[in-house]
């Protein structure tokens, strides 16, 4: 059977098989994204299927209830608060992990029944920003590049977009077209040195924040080199967009960039010069409080030049999850109503006909952020989130938790049943996870994949779209979701798509309205539109240079760079940059529970300069505060000269459930572009100090452990045990306290701040502990597979509470996560020969597999100069 992976907005095909009853997934080599590609997240989905972790019931205020109970709970609420406060009190809070069947049903309750406009999404802090950029150049939210575009190329530009690891799939495709066309340039354009970096010609390190000004420089070059004349009557607003750039001479834009007017200016020529550009941006763009700006800062290049419409040219956003682009296309955004409309009168009455509903929502509603600030301000008194986990991802997310515990009806429908949200959920529903749920999804390039089931539901888990309807019966609107299907909401999502369209929207999939069920069970991967006109799917937008605008012109913005509004003090004097590291996924409620995705990078981390280490007397490996004016979070420093000076990055990943005090999100302000309401992520201005603690330490256990307050920890699944790395200040008799060592006979050894505790029951190991003044050096794959086949004779066990195998060299951090390929291992096969990408993957295999491990694959190899 073949599905659609889960995670980023590639919407990789997969195939799923099952042998002797194991399900196996490998990609899907007729599927158009990927050709049978995967990433190690994307390879390791079998390990996500089972129990662990899951929500398997319908609980009310911490109770198990039948799903009649808690549907009647839900409705009951819900209506409480509409009859008391009136709809605007109520809010959904959706995700990109949605399918858009269920996307579509949210939206139908909420704005088209309940009456409201409060229904955003989260992918509000991912793609908000690229949506104003489009809507504001084409006239709709219409991506008009193809993955296919890669393969022709002449020029790509990486812009705010770490792809190699955020987008691994799509990196490969490029790195495969390079090896294939070696003239194909590629530029990065980004502060930090990434993965990415590995096959760029060039890489522009331009000062954080500033790249509508070396955008807007590149269009003022073009206006003054001479453009493609045969744009010019497609295009509208060209003299304000030109005027509003002409200031930004490539002397102007070196200075404001911090670059070289020499970089600047070799940009600009192969811009201008090479006939096919792709230029793919990111949440380096997005994430701004200029964001949408940045955006069409962008797309104006590509209009002026007419670089757009063709193979191999267009301005490409990445979308970040695997359905932000369906939850676009069904009004999931609390700017938009269904089908890509807007809330003008004349769409808001058309939405009423073909729902057959009155109650169409007005007016916008609240997005994320102001969302919850209603929340906290007691506005909205009944909220519904679905597939999110709000309490980390939000900025300034220790305020958004105090404002659900503060919520009288928080309602959270999931897979998991641990998260920072739930805790805080006074219902909480079991949705139907990946494998166990039937529908679409919608990836970067407008290509509309099915997932399907192969497994039954954990528990009683059910699909999204049944809840919702559900409860919307329960509300009185039994006409209006009385599905039986999911084909059947497909179907009325495609139908509502060229509802009195003719042609006005981009979005029309109305070609499939009509599937059977058996037809959308088969429906293969297909781009809209989708319609009379293009019944087998549009691959290219914009190649006859029609746009969506009235006139059907596309306008040039005019932009006036801005800098981030965070900005460094004396007392916050370092710039902190988040993002995605490669093998997790979002706040690690799936990829967290796999632990061959935990060995890469099995901590919460802060990256800075050494010379930054330095000035604050930090050491790599350390644990360290950082802080700004609205959190502080603790995080182990790593040290790279890939990290500009006076900056910091950190991971966006980790929570509650996986470490104390190291949610990012706690740190980054309230700040949003006012156009699109997108948070500014990316720069926050902080500090840093070393986190004081006399002891660190490594748990081994068999079980989950809870520590006393006071203790650091952070928690990292194995194969047969999960290890916990941890630091404090007190007495270890704390800690020891904590652990419950009653009933198990113990091995210890102790010495001037160290101890090292083996704790068996049974003949069985329970627990193994080693605590020092610095992180102790262990065999960690040693330790865990004891666990397993517990060492037997006395020198075999002293070896373990020593930490170390007697016969075998540490393996060390794992490198190629596909393989479990370690670093250790990989020095020593270089020093032994095997000094080539090509001889490491015939002797480790590493980097054989998705080939996200290949640029530090090339990094260790560059270790020993004679191979480099």
């Amino acid at each position: 059977m073949n599905s659609t992976c889960p995670y980023c907005g590639v919407g990789c095909g997969v195939t799923v098989t099952s042998r002797a009853g194991a399900v196996q997934v490998s990609g899907d080599g007729e599927h158009p994204a990927n050709a049978g590609r995967l990433c190690v997240k994307g390879a390791a989905l079998a390990d996500t299927l089972g129990e662990t972790g899951r929500l398997r019931y319908p609980h009310v205020n911490g109770s198990r209830v039948s799903w009649e109970t808690a549907l009647d709970a839900v409705a009951s609420g819900l209506q409480q608060v509409i009859d008391q406060h009136g709809p605007q009190a109520v809010a959904f809070y959706a995700s990109g992990q949605l399918l858009t069947e269920d996307y579509y049903v949210a939206n139908k309750l909420m704005k088209g029944f309940i009456g409201a406009g409060n229904i955003d999404t989260n992918s509000r802090l991912c793609m908000a920003s690229a949506v104003v950029g489009y809507k504001r150049a084409f006239g709709a939210d219409a991506v008009p590049c193809s993955y296919a575009d890669l393969d022709h190329a002449d020029l790509v530009i990486l812009c705010g977009s770490n792809t190699a690891w955020a987008h691994p799939v799509l990196w490969q495709r490029l790195v495969q077209a390079k090896l294939q066309r070696p003239a194909m340039q590629v530029v990065v354009i980004d502060p930090r040195r990434t993965a990415s970096c590995d096959i760029a010609d060039v890489h522009l390190a331009l000062r954080a924040g500033s790249d509508a000004a070396l955008f807007n420089g590149l269009l003022h070059w073009l206006a003054q080199q001479g453009t493609d004349s045969s744009m010019l009557p497609h295009l509208a607003d060209v003299p304000a967009a030109l005027d509003a750039a002409s200031n930004w001479s490539p002397a102007q834009v070196a200075a404001y960039c911090q670059l070289s007017e020499e970089q600047v200016t070799a940009f600009y020529r192969a811009f201008a010069s090479q006939r096919n550009v792709l230029t793919l941006y990111c949440m380096g763009i997005n994430q701004s409080t200029s964001g949408s700006d940045k955006c069409n800062a962008i797309i104006n290049c590509h209009l002026l030049s007419g670089k757009i419409g063709r193979n191999g040219s267009g301005p490409f956003s990445l979308t970040g999850q695997p359905n932000a682009m369906g939850g676009r296309e069904v009004g999931g955004l609390a700017t938009q109503l269904a089908a890509h409309m807007d809330f003008s009168a004349e769409n808001v009455a058309r939405l009423q006909r073909f729902w057959g509903s009155e109650r169409v929502a007005q007016q916008p509603g609240l997005s994320a952020v102001a969302l919850f600030d209603a929340v906290a301000r007691g506005e909205v008194k009944a909220i519904w989130i679905m597939g999110t986990n709000p309490a980390v991802s939000l900025p300034e997310a220790s305020r958004v938790r105090q404002a659900l515990a503060r919520c009288p009806l928080v309602i959270v429908s999931d897979v998991a049943a641990q998260t920072d949200t739930t805790e805080l959920a006074h219902i909480c529903l079991p949705a139907a996870a990946w494998g166990e749920k039937n529908g679409t999804v919608t990836n970067s390039e407008r290509r509309i994949s099915r997932q399907r089931a192969f497994v039954p539901p954990v528990g009683e888990a059910r699909p999204d779209w049944w809840i919702l309807a559900q409860v919307a019966q329960r509300l009185g609107f039994h006409q209006a979701f009385a599905w039986h299907h999911p084909a059947e909401i497909f179907c009325e999502h495609a139908a509502l798509s060229g509802f009195e369209n003719h042609g006005s929207r981009a979005f029309d999939i109305s070609g499939l309205a009509s599937l059977s069920v058996a037809e959308w069970d088969r429906l293969l991967p297909v781009q809209w539109p989708v319609n009379a006109s293009a019944p087998q799917g549009t691959a290219r937008l914009f190649s006859d240079r029609r746009f969506f605008h009235p006139d059907g012109r596309a306008r040039l913005i005019a932009v006036t760079p801005r800098l981030p509004l965070a900005a460094c003090t004396t007392a916050y004097p370092l710039l902190l940059n988040t993002g995605r590291i490669r093998d997790q996924w979002h706040t690690m409620t799936r990829t967290g529970q796999v632990p061959r995705l935990m060995q890469h990078v099995s901590e919460p981390y802060v990256a800075m300069h050494p010379q930054d280490a330095a000035d604050y007397q930090l050491q790599a490996r350390d644990l360290v505060r950082v802080q700004s004016s609205q959190g502080w979070m603790i995080a182990r420093a790593v040290l790279t000269d890939d990290q500009p000076v006076g900056t910091l990055f950190a991971p966006m990943h980790w929570n509650r459930q996986f470490a104390a005090q190291s949610s990012v999100g706690a740190l980054v302000a309230v700040q949003v572009c006012p156009l699109s309401g997108q948070p500014e992520s990316k720069q926050t201005a902080v500090q840093i100090a070393r986190w004081q603690s006399h002891w660190q330490g490594t748990l081994f256990s068999h079980d989950n452990v809870t520590f006393p307050d006071g203790v650091w920890w952070s928690r990292i699944p194995h194969t047969h045990a999960t290890r916990y790395q941890l630091a404090g200040s007190g007495p270890l008799s704390a800690l020891l306290s904590a652990l419950d060592l009653n009933d198990m006979a113990c091995q210890r050894m102790e010495g001037t701040n160290e101890l090292r505790l083996l704790a068996w029951r049974d003949g069985e190991l329970m627990l193994a502990l080693w605590v020092g003044p610095r992180v102790p050096e262990l065999d960690l794959a040693f330790i865990d597979a004891a666990f397993a086949s517990p060492p037997t004779c006395a020198a075999d066990r002293h070896a373990l509470l020593g930490g170390r195998a007697t016969e075998r060299e540490n393996a060390g951090r794992t490198v190629c996560s596909c393989f479990g390929t370690g670093e250790q291992t990989i020095l020593c096969a270089v020093a032994a020969g095997d000094n080539s990408l090509a001889a490491l993957g015939a002797r480790l295999k590493c980097g054989t597999n998705c080939g996200s491990c290949i640029p530090e694959l090339k990094q260790l190899i560059a270790r020993f100069p004679a191979h480099a």
